[in-house]
């Protein structure tokens, strides 16, 4: 195994243990005894091993959590909850640098961005989270039915909650999952990507620590079939929440009919960019190139494709060109590193495949396309124009950091909208425009989850996220999110 010299003590331990599935506050080892490798995508090399569970470790892990919601964790008050969830935070924090480390070297993504994005976020939804737990409740109803009545109702925990996580942002989809299940008072089985498992298993160390009881958070790694796909078909499990591809979205909803618990799910995107002409075009520009490059466009919200009025668009197209080609490409844990690897051999030969097929369908490269090297899986910043719909880089997501450019050429605001809608997929958007009219305007029209003006990003654990169409169902984050970790419950009493 060989790590990066810029990993520290407290990670470099981390990876050197033997990792086992955490079921009841205990590693144990999965009963198969199989193990598999972790990758540092921008090496290709072993960075750790950790158990594979299979359907025999759902049952127990479910067991354990089924346990801990009718026992320990269902006697504890609102307020304890919060003050485990606010020391969880804490410790989140002063293991900071650690968690920071595990991030980048697991998901390639740049370190100053695992330190100031994904461990600050992930401890503010923590404490977000917290604070809802002691204001969580019910209501008084006044029915119209004859005698006197006193009618309310109750917001009870779903009860056993499995959560399937991707790897591109694996700190961030954990705690967005956790944070919300445990303030309503659920137990958690968490499945976290087979690429990207490390954090999510420090993370339960941490819960632990924080004075979580044990079997409230288990962490079960592995891969999606048969892990993923077992906690789905669950007869004991109340409520499945997944992050993913809309495609395995799909199976996740099928498999859940068969005790027909609730299933939530945050999918694919292909979010749109509008940029107007009257617009700050230096921050549209910034704007976009973020949109698309952070993290190799491995984002579901990425700002994948661009619409530009045709009088700014070559001086759009020509700073987004420019900022691809200087964007300083490597190892996440390298200094001034901006844009790290793809996840996988098989993402990069994918990302691979779109770039050559939009060329062959006449799109345009004007900026990368091209791999990086041959050790690890880097893409260039790509930027195509001539794009068309119809074109696969136009209509699917591609999930790597490549930006589809149209312009348009008239104002008319319907016709620029429906071009933006014109996908499956609704979960980000944005616009950009000094006119706060137009920006309203089209904020009611796009078919998204999410619009952001002048801007693309709001990641503010306050802030509902989720789709429209085929982008998912339910939302996350937010007030909004409780609703999904819940039950309600009517009660009227007849008094006379």
């Amino acid at each position: 195994m060989s790590l990066h010299p810029a990993i520290g003590a407290a990670a470099r331990a981390f990876l050197e243990k033997q990792h086992q599935l955490i079921i009841d506050g205990k590693g144990v080892a999965s009963r198969s005894g199989n193990r598999g490798k972790v990758f540092d995508p921008a090496t290709g090399g072993v960075i750790a091993t950790v158990a594979e569970a299979d359907a025999s470790d759902v049952d127990v892990a479910v067991a354990a959590a089924r346990r801990a919601f009718e026992g320990p964790w269902a006697k504890t008050t609102p307020a304890q909850r919060a003050r485990m969830m606010f020391r969880f935070a804490e410790l989140i924090e002063a293991n900071g640098d650690e968690l920071a480390e595990l991030e980048s070297i697991n998901s390639g993504k740049p370190l100053v961005f695992c330190k100031m994005g994904d461990v600050v976020g992930i401890a503010e939804m923590a404490r977000y989270m917290a604070g809802w737990a002691t204001k969580i409740g019910g209501e008084t109803h006044n029915v119209s039915l004859p005698g006197e009545w006193h009618a309310y109702t109750l917001r009870e925990p779903v009860g056993v909650v499995g959560q399937i996580i991707p790897w591109n942002f694996p700190l961030n989809m954990a705690m967005w999952k956790i944070a919300p299940a445990l303030a309503c008072g659920c137990t958690v089985v968490l499945k976290p990507a087979e690429h990207t498992p490390l954090t999510a298993l420090r993370l339960a160390e941490l819960a632990l620590e924080a004075g979580i009881p044990p079997g409230v958070l288990n962490v079960l790694t592995g891969r999606g079939n048969p892990v993923g796909a077992a906690i789905a078909e669950h007869p004991d499990v109340d409520k499945v929440a997944f992050t993913g591809s809309t495609d395995v979205g799909r199976r996740i909803a099928q498999m859940a009919t068969g005790n027909l618990k609730r299933v939530s799910l945050e999918l694919g995107g292909k979010s749109p960019v509008i940029v107007f002409p009257d617009a700050d075009l230096a921050a549209a520009a910034a704007g976009v190139s973020s949109s698309i490059f952070f993290h190799a466009g491995q984002v579901c919200a990425a700002g994948s494709r661009l619409y530009v009025h045709e009088r700014a668009f070559d001086q759009v197209i020509d700073a987004v060109s420019k900022r691809a080609r200087e964007i300083k490409v490597g190892h996440g844990l390298d200094a001034g590193v901006e844009m790290g690897p793809v996840i996988s051999q098989r993402q990069l030969d994918s990302v691979s495949r779109y770039i050559q097929s939009g060329e062959e369908q006449g799109a345009k490269i004007v900026a990368g396309g091209k791999r990086i090297g041959d050790q690890g899986y880097f893409v260039q910043p790509t930027v195509l124009t001539g794009v068309e719909p119809g074109m696969a880089v136009h209509d699917e997501e591609i999930f790597g950091p490549v930006l589809c450019a149209m312009s348009f050429n008239d104002d008319d605001l319907e016709r620029i909208v429906a071009a933006a809608n014109n996908s499956p997929y609704g979960l980000a958007s944005s616009v950009w425009t000094r006119d706060l009219r137009v920006a309203h305007k089209v904020a009611r029209r796009l078919k998204a989850g999410i619009v952001n003006v002048n801007t693309h990003s709001s990641p503010d654990a306050s802030l509902p996220y989720g789709g429209y169409k085929q982008s998912g169902w339910g939302r996350e984050r937010g007030a909004d999110v409780l609703k999904l970790y819940t039950e309600v419950k009517a009660v009227a009493v007849k008094l006379d």
